[in-house]
């Protein structure tokens, strides 16, 4: 037996979507302009990857700043030189990527390849390690597809730090579009 109140509370996520109803044609505009981007990054994979290596470059100026800030926070001498050291170290890595950004891809794109690697090679060991009945199988194979990803992307390394990161950018940000166009049609469907 249900009462009024327990089914008022059925309803309530699809209320909370009524603002987002409201604006779903700036959702699906919003994805539109992910995917329009999506396909110039493609069209320059090269200068998506100098912006990518740019845009990391800053959150390393961002993040070194936070970390002196946060050194002279601290009381004691030991760990106040570690913390500034920390982030003078990420000031002068991101100031080096604006230096030299296609080295900085390419070191990016070595990093890539390893961690596609070793996560790919956990993978597989995860899926054998499943027991029966659970999808293991489509656990393998994500691990097959990511280590063999990860050991193109060395295979053709230094070459490959040219392109992968926009190559990356472009197919990230098409799939996130494509995703925004879903969710602003889906909320028109349900209205």
């Amino acid at each position: 037996m249900s009462t009024t109140s327990e089914s008022s509370r059925s309803y309530a996520p699809a209320a909370g979507l009524e603002p987002l109803r409201a604006k779903s044609g700036w959702i699906i505009a919003l994805g539109i302009v992910y995917v329009i981007a999506g396909f110039v990054a493609l069209g320059s994979v090269v200068f998506a990857t100098v912006v990518t290596v740019f845009v990391v470059g800053i959150m390393m100026l961002i993040a070194g700043a936070a970390e002196v800030i946060n050194a002279f926070q601290i009381k004691t001498w030991g760990k106040f030189l570690l913390w500034l050291l920390l982030g003078v170290l990420y000031i002068v890595a991101g100031f080096v990527t604006f230096e030299n950004p296609l080295l900085a891809a390419a070191l990016l794109t070595l990093l890539l390849g390893f961690s596609l690697v070793a996560s790919g090679i956990m993978r597989i060991v995860l899926a054998f390690s499943m027991k029966e009945g659970k999808p293991w199988l489509w656990v393998a194979l994500s691990g097959m597809i990511t280590l063999l990803l990860g050991l193109v992307i060395l295979a053709h390394w230094p070459v490959s730090g040219l392109y992968i990161l926009g190559l990356f950018l472009g197919i990230d940000l098409i799939i996130a579009g494509a995703s925004w166009i879903g969710i602003g049609f889906g909320l028109r469907r349900r209205a």
